[in-house]
């Protein structure tokens, strides 16, 4: 006897752009991107530590836990 998995569904975006500061959308859009911490930080003219903070800030603000959770955020916001 065969038992299908449960269906998996995407959790909604936690919370509107609103709640980012343009830096932290900036963040967020090159990270979505697949750009590395220094790419990120040399496009922004911060330094890979800020690239670092914005991130845990925006983690901190969504409840989010990594990167790949970013990701599909920024990609349902439409960055």
């Amino acid at each position: 006897m065969w038992v299908s998995a449960p269906s998996r569904t995407e959790a909604p975006v936690p919370a509107p752009r609103q709640e980012l500061s343009p830096r932290e959308l900036e963040t967020l859009r090159h990270i979505a991107a697949g750009r590395t911490y220094l790419q990120t930080a040399r496009a922004m003219g911060v330094s890979p530590h800020t690239v670092d903070t914005y991130l845990r800030r925006i983690r901190a603000k969504l409840g989010l836990a990594g990167t790949a959770e970013l990701t599909r955020v920024a990609i349902a916001l439409g960055l």
